[in-house]
C-alpha cells in the first residue's frame, strides 16, 4: 500500500469490540488479569504497555520501514534511550550542528556515565573517517542540521557505519518519513520528536526509535518498560490522529516552505537563507537525490542580534515560539532560544550565529505568511 494508506489505515484498524472507526482512549493505569500468570492481550500495566502505544507504535515503524518502532515521552528522552544502547568507553561521532537538548545531553549528563563524543561536521566524509576511532560505535547524523540546515549523505554514513561495526542513527524530524527515508539508505536506527511532524498540530509531546535489528529492539523496549519512559494513551491517541493527515500536509509544508525560502533569497534586509532546496545550498544537489523534497524549515541570517531581535518583536503570523513541525508557523532565535545551552564559542564556529533566525513553515495561506514576513522586516 501507499504511504498515505499505510498513515490512516496500519495501527489504526476499527476497534473490534465495536467497530468503532477511530478506536478508544485507553485511559487506565493498569489491566485485570484473567488468571494468575495470564493476561488479556499481554497488557499487565500501562508503563509496560497500553493499546494506544502499541497502535502509533505499528503505524511508525511501517512509515519508516523499520522492523519496530518504540514511543517515548519527548524526542529527547527517545534519544536517550537509543545512547543507553551503549557502553563506558564507547565513542559517538555527531553532527556538529546537532539540536541544543542533544549537545546539552552528551556534554553535560552522559559524559559522566563514561561515553565519549566528537561533534564534526557530518556534511564531509572525510571529516567523519577522521574522527573515527577503534572505540566508535556510534555516528549520529542530523540531515538536515539544526538550525544550519547542512545535509549529510545517510549511504555514506552508513558505508562507514558498516564497515566499522558501528551504528548509523538519523534523526530524521525535520523532514519526516514522508520527505526522508533513511533506512533505505542504510540507517540502523532512526529516532523522531513525535511533537514536530510527526503530530503536527503542536498538541502533543513525544519521541520515537525506530529499529532495524531485533537484538536492539529488544534492549530498546527494555529501557522503555524500565525507565517508565513509555507514552501515554492520550498523547499516543492525539499523534495516531496527526499521522493520517502527514502526507497531505508535508505536500502543503514543502510547497509552503519553497515559496518562503525564495521570497527571502530575493529580499534585501536578508544576508542570507539557508535551506536545501535553493540552487545556492552548498549540498542541493545531495538533497535532490536523498530527499522527496526540501521540507518546511528554514534558517537566515539578518546580519545582527539588535535586527533579529526588532524582527522577531514584530511578527504575528509567525508565532515566537520553540519547536517546530506545527500546521501553524514557528519560528525563533536558535542562539537564545533551541541552542541556548550551547557555549557561544561552539554555536559560531558552526554557524549559530546571534543574528540566525529559523523558521518553521506553517500550513497557512503563504501569501500571509510572506506578508507577515515583510511587515516585520520592515523594522530591520
Amino acid at each position: 500500500m501507499g504511504f498515505a494508506t499505510n498513515a490512516i489505515h496500519v495501527g489504526q484498524e476499527p476497534d473490534p469490540s465495536t467497530g468503532a472507526v477511530v478506536a478508544p482512549i485507553y485511559q487506565t493505569s493498569t489491566y485485570v488479569y484473567e488468571a494468575l500468570g495470564k493476561t488479556k492481550g499481554g497488557y499487565d500495566y500501562a508503563r509496560s504497555n497500553h493499546p494506544n502505544r502499541k497502535a502509533l507504535e505499528r503505524t511508525i515503524a511501517k512509515l519508516e520501514d523499520g522492523l519496530s518502532a518504540y514511543v517515548f515521552t519527548s524526542g529527547m528522552a527517545a534519544i536517550d534511550s537509543v545512547f543507553r544502547l551503549l557502553r563506558p568507553g564507547d565513542h559517538v561521532v555527531l553532527s556538529e550542528a546537532v539540536y541544543g537538548g542533544v549537545y546539552r545531553l552528551a556534554t553535560q549528563l552522559l559524559v559522566h556515565f563514561g561515553l565519549e563524543f566528537s561533534f564534526v561536521d557530518t556534511s564531509d566524509p572525510a571529516v567523519v573517517l577522521g574522527a573515527l576511532r577503534p572505540t566508535t560505535k556510534m555516528i549520529y547524523v542530523e540531515t538536515p542540521t539544526n538550525p544550519t540546515m547542512r545535509i549529510t549523505d545517510i549511504a555514506a554514513m552508513a558505508k562507514l557505519a558498516n564497515e566499522r561495526h558501528a551504528l548509523l542513527v538519523v534523526d530524521n524530524t525535520f523532514l519526516s518519513p514522508y520527505l526522508q527515508r533513511p533506512i533505505e539508505l542504510g540507517a540502523h536506527i532512526v529516532v523522531h520528536s513525535l511533537t514536530k511532524y510527526l503530530n503536527g498540530h503542536s498538541d502533543a509531546t513525544g519521541g520515537a526509535v525506530i529499529l532495524t535489528r531485533p537484538e536492539d529492539a529488544e534492549k530498546i523496549y527494555f529501557i522503555q518498560r524500565s525507565a517508565g519512559a513509555g507514552l501515554a494513551p492520550m498523547d499516543c491517541f492525539l499523534t495516531s490522529r496527526g499521522l493520517k493527515t502527514l502526507a497531505v500536509r508535508m505536500l502543503q509544508h514543502n510547497a509552503n516552505g519553497s515559496a518562503v525560502a525564495r521570497h527571502l533569497d530575493a529580499h534585501p534586509k536578508v544576508r542570507s537563507v539557508y535551506y536545501p532546496g535553493l540552487v545556492t545550498h552548498p549540498q542541493h544537489d545531495l538533497a535532490r537525490r536523498q530527499q522527496k523534497g526540501p521540507g518546511a524549515m528554514l534558517s537566515f541570517d539578518l546580519g545582527s542580534e539588535e535586527a533579529a531581535r526588532r524582527f522577531l518583536n514584530q511578527v504575528k503570523i509567525c508565532a515566537l515560539a520553540e519547536s517546530l513541525g506545527g500546521v501553524e508557523s514557528l519560528i525563533c532565535l536558535p542562539a537564545q532560544m533551541t541552542h541556548s545551552s550551547m557555549p557561544k564559542e561552539v554555536r559560531e564556529r558552526i554557524g549559530i550565529s546571534d543574528s540566525l533566525v529559523r523558521l518553521s513553515v506553517g500550513l497557512e495561506d503563504v501569501d500571509d505568511i510572506i506578508a507577515d514576513l515583510d511587515q516585520a522586516l520592515l523594522y530591520v
